[in-house]
């Protein structure tokens, strides 16, 4: 991705939207979670991979309001997408969220509010077809977190992308709460 267009995806996206490179991990897990100083750095743009775009449902709390802080906060379990994607095709992929300025951390009510709400749902799917195209991604590889997000993307008519359903970083059952399994599992679906 050039740096012009890495520009305008961060102005136009870059509220809710980011990129699947982390910082370093030091003494913890999850450490230099929230250090996203290197999307500052011009060179950055040629580490971005427009053709893989993982998607989760939603934000589930009002972000920081830097560009591209989403997947990039202590809380949750993002440290173990950082751990997984490390030195994978995956790194540099662009991530985001199928449903837009809708911050809730129940996937259930964000569900219901979609039931209820049929046009917001549609207009988020025009959103993430109008994100795609801005990025210039074409028949990309997208990878959805969870059943919820799966599902929306499934049901789109005339799909773009080829989709592979990952279960989400946050999820925990047994033996799955760990970033090592977690990494073993990523790695089993993206190597196929």
């Amino acid at each position: 991705m050039d740096f012009d267009k890495y520009l305008e995806i961060k102005e136009k996206y870059g509220n809710e939207s980011s990129w699947a490179i982390w910082s370093e991990m030091l003494d913890t897990n999850t450490s230099n979670m929230s250090d996203i100083s290197f999307f500052d750095d011009k060179n950055i743009s040629k580490e971005l991979n427009p053709q893989i775009i993982m998607v989760g449902l939603n934000i589930s709390e009002p972000l920081s309001g830097k560009s591209f802080s989403n997947f990039h906060g202590k809380g949750g379990g993002a440290y173990k997408l950082r751990y997984g994607l490390k030195d994978t095709p995956c790194w540099g992929a662009y991530l985001t969220d199928i449903i837009k300025n809708f911050p809730e951390p129940d996937s259930n009510k964000v569900l219901k509010h979609l039931k209820e709400n049929p046009d917001f749902l549609e207009e988020n799917i025009n959103l993430f077809r109008d994100e795609l195209s801005d990025l210039g991604s074409v028949n990309p590889r997208v990878y959805a977190f969870g059943d919820a997000a799966f599902k929306i993307l499934d049901d789109i008519p005339e799909k773009e992308f080829t989709l592979t359903k990952l279960i989400h970083y946050s999820y925990r059952f047994q033996g799955f709460s760990n970033q090592e399994t977690y990494k073993k599992y990523l790695h089993e679906q993206i190597y196929g």
